[in-house]
């Protein structure tokens, strides 16, 4: 099995790459859908979370209300790193889990942790590549702008929130630049594909390898 991290920054378009990836056969986790898991209405982390922001937070059906959650956490680093306190542990072990689900049912897959703050979050260790999505930060500001409908500041706050995707792709084995054509990302996130299968192939080969050796003796 060879597992990869996909990372990148808001609005960089990493959702992107991961449904390329996942449609050329990667078994994808993605982090985003276990924290919404996790913080579910009634989980032990939603009630943490409510806890301590308060019922402000909370959209008519009683669920979080993301929007109102973001503006609090991306401006205050204080309130980020407690709801980071919240969600984490809980994203670590279910991630943990599923990959060892798939290690057991497709051992020579290629897995891709999408993981949003794959670094912030200390889950880039131990890992065979690391994948980062890249846009500069002016087009990172005009896609949030345009797909959340956030003033400037907003979307600069929530962009400077995070660690910068120059120091993201600083640490990547794998740089996706997604400022042009979705083809042209498209055609990027393949080619990485194909080096990540080539190597699980190559890993199969090794097991059978070893594995006529262990039995010839």
């Amino acid at each position: 099995m060879v597992v990869a991290g996909l990372t990148g920054g808001i609005a960089s378009g990493k959702s992107t790459v991961a449904a390329v990836l996942a449609a050329a056969g990667a078994q994808l986790i993605d982090a985003d859908r276990i924290a919404r898991e996790l913080v579910r209405q009634g989980t032990p982390a939603y009630q943490q979370i409510l806890a301590h922001f308060g019922r402000s937070i909370l959209g008519s059906g009683g669920e979080l209300d993301r929007r109102r959650l973001g503006a609090l956490v991306f401006s205050d680093p204080q309130e980020k790193r407690v709801l980071e306190e919240i969600v984490h542990p809980g994203v670590r072990t279910e991630t943990a889990q599923r990959l060892e689900a798939i290690r057991q049912a497709v051992p020579d897959a290629v897995v891709i942790l999408d993981v949003p703050l794959l670094f912030e979050a200390g889950m880039a260790h131990d890992l065979d590549a690391l994948i980062v999505v890249y846009v500069p930060e002016w087009l990172q500001i005009e896609r949030l702008i345009a797909r959340d409908h956030l003033t400037p500041a907003e979307a600069l706050a929530r962009i400077r929130a995070q660690m910068p995707l120059e120091q993201k792709r600083a640490r990547a084995t794998h740089v996706i630049d997604n400022s042009g054509t979705i083809e042209q990302t498209r055609s990027q996130a393949l080619a990485i594909y194909r080096q990540l299968a080539a190597k699980a192939a190559e890993r199969k080969a090794h097991r059978a390898i070893d594995g006529k050796k262990i039995h010839g003796s």
